[in-house]
């Protein structure tokens, strides 16, 4: 809770900054997915190829939350918590959201022409190989977008409660690579992540046009705000509310108790 109003009382800028770490960051996950794509040579089975790719993934999601750097599904669960508490506005949530989410995408975009860059001066990446992972995320309809989002928006909230409640590093590190590991596995649709693997497709000419990004960023955004909000934040707040508990997800102040 703690931890949520003091990111809704930090300036755009310095929300921004943190929101462009965390897209590059995040971003890191599609070029580790890229790599095992094009170095494996092709995979005999769907089962070991999923496991390499969400392990591949499931490192950079690390780097952001063990990072504290801002990501937009984080928010989706933790920036709920003081206006359903009474102690922040809508009005502060819709800030944090635009700003964070504006911030991830240009984090996105500037990883995304860097990887562009890449494929064409090293052999160590494939252009197809971004086309494989954006295949598996964009030619889908709404509502399946929307459904595989808000299952990934679950457990990237599942992941930030978790974690956040987590007393000690490890834990924490245990938490995120689990969580986000079965996102990667999915594949299950992630606005940021799935961002740099389709536009990066995009910009490489593997199949995907602007109307497909624009496609999987509507629907795959709505259902990660529904599936963190709502099925994280809403119903794990309920709880401990109806018991009378108090919410604390500062870690840090409970060591200091």
């Amino acid at each position: 809770m703690d931890n949520a109003l003091t990111e809704m009382d930090r300036p755009n800028s310095g929300l921004f900054l943190s929101g462009i770490s965390a897209g590059l960051n995040l971003s890191f996950g599609a070029l580790f997915m890229g790599l095992v794509l094009t170095l494996s040579g092709g995979f005999d089975s769907d089962l070991v190829q999923q496991t390499a790719l969400a392990a591949a993934s499931s490192v950079a999601f690390l780097f952001v939350v063990v990072g504290q750097t801002e990501l937009f599904t984080a928010h989706s669960t933790l920036g709920v918590l003081p206006v359903l508490d009474g102690q922040a506005s809508s009005r502060d949530l819709g800030r944090l959201w635009a700003v964070t989410y504006a911030s991830n995408l240009v984090g996105c975009a500037v990883f995304s022409a860097l990887l562009t860059g890449v494929v064409a001066s090293r052999d160590v990446l494939s252009a197809s190989a971004f086309g494989s992972l954006a295949g598996a995320l964009v030619p889908l309809p709404w509502w399946a977008v929307t459904l595989s989002g808000v299952l990934a928006g679950w457990l990237m909230g599942l992941v930030t409660w978790l974690s956040a409640a987590s007393r000690d590093t490890i834990g924490r590190a245990a938490f995120v690579l689990l969580g986000t590991g079965a996102i990667g596995f999915g594949p299950f649709h992630h606005s940021i992540l799935g961002t740099t693997e389709v536009l990066t497709a995009l910009l490489l000419g593997q199949g995907v046009g602007v109307g497909g990004l624009v496609h999987f960023l509507l629907w795959t955004t709505l259902g990660n705000v529904v599936g963190g909000t709502v099925f994280v934040g809403l119903l794990n707040y309920g709880h401990i509310a109806l018991v009378g508990e108090d919410v604390d997800l500062d870690p840090d102040a409970s060591e200091q108790d």
